[in-house]
């Protein structure tokens, strides 16, 4: 299991302990089933949300638990080192409650946010569409204003729990201006015009439900517009910092999990006599996946610590996300070759590990996208220690 780190007070400890317990409990048991035969662990959320786990770094006047990033990215590492899928869903969760928490009003707030955060109301995030998944400003999804009232026609893609969520957290173009006609909604479920295609047929991550949503003449009422009109574009991107580092969280887990059955497996198989991980080789191996788990980790964390400080950490999140999921690919490969033959068939979960670790490069913005954050971020001279706080 991922070395003890850090933790700023008891409660946090405590947190850690009853996620690592809930995941070997509640998790360990299903996971091998659910991913085999594609089942949707929707009962998982509603326990994960009455443990207090889904609403960690929210404010508890909104009925989250108050906690700091820091902490909240080490229950999703502990979720991820036994089930990637619903960690993904808890961090796509947490993506989808951002704009409420963040941008909705006093009243909407009270109104929505505290059964989304027990865990009773499961999110989604409809960003994304056929032809602009990197370029979010140049989605074509149009809300028309109609009274009291928006309209919604358009297509949303690779939606994380479409067709399972209750709410959906919609961006749609409300004008022509490309950066500032972009607006947030919360749709409910079962809204008449709301529509999810059959889920998409993926290489991993086969236990959470990905879905083309269709919207069509989807009536909103006003009050479910989150902040003003025109602002949905700033909305999403602040939400995918925090989405960034939610996944970087989530692979630096699922590469300690890889790396925890590497390890295991090379203790017990023996070759000339003695296990396999003293064999200096494989041990060399083994070190090399344990650094870059190590290294993901403080990324994450040295980010997550700049936003609990309320200090710019886009690049920072960024730089995290690029570093633990392609680590996280590197462990998974080296994981299944640390097993042999072994690790190729579906009699070791190492196998699945590595067709889930392929997705972390790709979503929440690819790692290509990433680099051009981060190198757009040093063209301007933004980022590091001393221009973070303020002594450049």
């Amino acid at each position: 299991m991922p070395a003890t780190r850090m933790l700023p007070t008891e409660e946090a400890v405590d947190l850690i302990a009853l996620t690592r317990t809930l995941a070997a409990k509640e998790l360990a048991p299903r996971v091998a089933d659910a991913e085999a035969d594609g089942t949707f662990p929707r009962d998982v959320f509603t326990t994960l949300g009455r443990s207090g786990l889904l609403g960690l770094p929210f404010a508890e006047e909104d009925g989250g638990a108050g906690q700091p990033y820091e902490v909240y990215l080490q229950v999703l590492e502990e979720i991820a080192a036994v089930w990637s899928s619903v960690a993904v869903g808890v961090s796509v969760h947490a993506l989808s409650c951002f704009p409420l928490a963040r941008f909705g009003t006093a009243e909407q707030r009270a109104t929505w946010l505290p059964d989304m955060l027990a865990g009773e109301l499961l999110g989604a995030y409809c960003l994304s569409e056929p032809h602009a998944g990197s370029d979010p400003a140049a989605m074509r999804t149009r809300a028309v204003r109609d009274g009291d009232h928006y309209v919604i026609n358009g297509t949303k893609a690779w939606t994380t729990h479409g067709g399972y969520a209750d709410f959906y957290t919609v961006m749609a173009r409300t004008s022509d201006d490309r950066s500032h006609g972009i607006s947030c909604f919360l749709v409910p479920a079962g809204t008449e015009g709301l529509s999810a295609d059959p889920p998409e047929r993926k290489m991993g991550l086969t236990g959470s439900a990905t879905a083309t949503m269709r919207l069509e003449n989807v009536r909103v009422p006003v009050e479910r517009r989150i902040g003003e009109e025109g602002q949905g574009l700033s909305i999403a991107l602040a939400s995918l910092d925090c989405g960034r580092l939610g996944i970087a969280a989530v692979a630096t887990g699922l590469a300690q999990g890889a790396l925890d059955h590497a390890v295991r497996y090379a203790r017990e198989r023996e070759t000339f006599g003695k296990p396999i991980i003293e064999h200096q080789g494989l041990a060399f191996v083994l070190a090399d996946m344990g650094a870059a788990i190590e290294s993901a980790r403080a990324t994450a964390l040295a980010a997550a610590r700049l936003k609990d400080r309320n200090l710019p950490f886009t690049r920072e999140a960024s730089i995290a996300k690029l570093v633990a999921t392609d680590n996280a690919m590197k462990v998974t490969t080296d994981a299944v070759q640390v097993l042999g033959g072994y690790g190729y068939t579906r009699d070791f979960p190492v196998e699945r590990y590595m067709r889930e670790a392929k997705v972390m490069q790709i979503f929440e913005g690819t790692n290509q996208i990433q680099r051009l954050v981060i190198s757009r971020a040093l063209d301007r001279n933004e980022g590091g220690v001393l221009t973070v706080l303020g002594k450049e």
